[in-house]
């Protein structure tokens, strides 16, 4: 049976943040590049059947066979990034063969993904979500400014801080690209535009997002703990 499931990995960042001096998703983590690590987590769900990842210029093939080299034999393709993400995305879902009914796209920089995350999203989107985002609870209290200066707390019960993979049927995330709301933070966003509804599914505290050096050091700490 041929695999419902494309990944897509926006992968064109530069990463200064990080400070690693190589763009964000070449970084070097546990002797591999994040970017390895990222795959890794979304092939082990056994019904993606092709990644796509949106490079910076230059770096696609070497991108595309550092992917891989840890792909399972999935198929691994590379397309040139976009100036932002939206960009991105978009030139990676216009190479995304139409047997593809569900897409995820997934940060490079959320490379410890456990396995049941990215099977609970793409559950989420068989089962008929348009689209589909992980989501973990909020720890801290978060106040929201006010325009007098002043800020109140919200109630962080109902806040949600979103992970990925994101997940959508394919169709509807080609029409939010084809809306063209660039400003828009993440593909979820995109999808919400058109007044479609966005399901939120358990994320964990495994996927968060390595951006800094600090992050990058516990993602380290992470897989050593895992590897003992």
């Amino acid at each position: 049976m041929v695999s419902r499931v494309a990944a897509i990995v926006p992968a064109a960042g530069s990463g200064e943040r990080l400070g690693a001096g190589v763009p964000k998703a070449m970084a070097p983590l546990a002797g591999e590049p994040i970017l390895v690590h990222a795959v890794r987590a979304l092939v082990a769900e056994p019904r993606v059947g092709l990644v796509v990842l949106a490079a910076p210029e230059g770096l696609e093939e070497q991108m595309a066979a550092d992917a891989a080299t840890c792909s399972r034999g999935v198929p691994v393709v590379a397309v040139t990034g976009g100036a932002v993400r939206a960009q991105s995305v978009a030139a990676a879902l216009a190479v995304v063969p139409d047997e593809f009914r569900v897409v995820l796209v997934h940060d490079a920089a959320r490379c410890l993904v456990p396995l049941e995350v990215v099977a609970g999203v793409v559950d989420a989107v068989i089962d008929g979500a348009p689209a589909v985002v992980p989501g973990a609870p909020v720890v801290d209290t978060i106040r929201e400014l006010s325009e007098d200066g002043g800020s109140r707390t919200v109630d962080r019960s109902r806040l949600r801080a979103v992970q990925t993979p994101q997940g959508f049927a394919r169709d509807v995330l080609r029409r939010a690209h084809a809306a063209g709301d660039q400003a828009a933070t993440d593909d979820a966003g995109m999808v919400e535009a058109l007044g479609l509804p966005v399901r939120l599914v358990p994320g964990h505290p495994r996927a968060f997002k390595v951006t800094t050096a600090l992050d990058l050091v516990l993602a380290e700490a992470l897989l050593a703990g895992r590897d003992t």
